[in-house]
């Protein structure tokens, strides 16, 4: 889809400029994650929620908190545990005496932030799992029937542990269509030890200087949605995202439930915000393919069978992705076998 009015040559330069410093800033933060950091830069530019996904003392806190110095945002951390009520993220009515009167005012709770850390977000209550959805969804929150509209940006950085761990609890999978991204963090090899050893010190966290100034990464986010989208690319990311039906494909035979068109949605925002990284005035099959498999693979509901034969949504979205063409006049014709009246 063509724009009215394409970003021009100077503000596709100052955004890609201004991006890549935020992304430098960060890779002195977080050591040999390179990949991750970009992946979380076009989420945020295509205005997504990000699930981090990896062990503890990787860097994943450090990663969000240092991200809201960097953006000029302000950051709030939610440290989920199994008792924490809904009223405990969203705030609560509290009551307030002014001229002889008592009354009840909303006190806001840590969700009104621009980037919100919430972490460990798989140890929560499946009531506070609900309070986070509306937000996730509706950048509001309700409380005593009444509506509070969230900030503008507003971003959820969650963070879980594997869910093989001791006291963790798989996220239901409305929750995760929310995420435009679910990215892993892995750890680094002896190099990159050696480097934060080298670096950093128990107890004390990493200093970035503020990158963008206020409005700046509400401009380049406007910006993202002004690239351009050609008809042939569109129809990649439609092929990729109905391939993920059961049946659709080879690889989606171990697919119970595929992608939802919200993924088709996101794929489109988080591949024109690669291109508006890279100072492109257009989406190319490659923008596509760099962030699909972060945007389906927590949306892919596997087969009992395919989970026991080790299959993850990591490999079976990439191998969706491998059968699918860029162009669609490339696919295989389809084989139907007829069976003989007489068989």
């Amino acid at each position: 889809m063509s724009p009215s009015n394409p970003p021009s040559q100077e503000e596709l330069t100052s955004s890609s400029e201004a991006l890549q410093k935020v992304q430098a800033s960060l890779e002195n933060v977080l050591f040999g994650q390179e990949k991750l950091i970009e992946s979380v830069l076009i989420g945020l530019v295509a205005k997504g929620h990000i699930l981090l996904e990896g062990l503890p003392g990787l860097g994943k806190t450090e990663l969000v908190r240092s991200l809201g110095k960097t953006l000029g945002l302000e950051a709030t951390r939610i440290q989920f545990t199994p008792d924490l009520l809904p009223g405990d993220i969203t705030g609560n009515p509290m009551i307030q005496e002014k001229d002889g009167e008592r009354t009840f005012v909303f006190q806001k709770g840590p969700l009104f932030g621009n980037l919100v850390l919430a972490d460990e977000i798989n140890r929560a209550s499946p009531k506070t799992q609900a309070a986070l959805l509306e937000a996730m969804q509706e950048s509001q929150v309700t409380s005593m029937g009444e509506r509070h509209e969230l900030p503008n940006p507003f971003f959820v950085l969650a963070t879980q542990n594997p869910i093989e761990l001791e006291g963790t609890y798989p996220l239901p999978e409305a929750q995760l269509d929310r995420f435009l991204f679910k990215l892993h963090v892995q750890p680094g090899g002896a190099e990159v030890l050696q480097h934060i050893v080298e670096h950093r010190y128990l107890g004390e966290e990493a200093q970035v200087d503020q990158i963008l100034q206020e409005g700046e990464l509400t401009a380049i986010m406007e910006r993202s949605k002004r690239i351009y989208l050609p008809e042939v690319v569109a129809n990649l990311i439609a092929r990729i995202v109905s391939g993920t039906q059961p049946g659709a494909s080879e690889a989606s035979r171990h697919v119970k439930y595929g992608a939802s068109p919200r993924a088709a949605i996101g794929m489109a925002a988080a591949s024109r915000a690669r291109a508006l990284m890279r100072g492109r005035e257009n989406v190319d099959y490659d923008d596509v393919r760099a962030i699909a498999g972060a945007v389906l693979q927590h949306r892919l509901v596997l087969e009992y069978q395919a989970k026991l034969d080790g299959e993850t949504g990591v490999s079976v979205a990439e191998a969706i992705l491998a059968e699918i063409p860029n162009h669609a006049d490339e696919l295989p014709p389809l084989v139907v076998e007829r069976v003989s009246p007489d068989a």
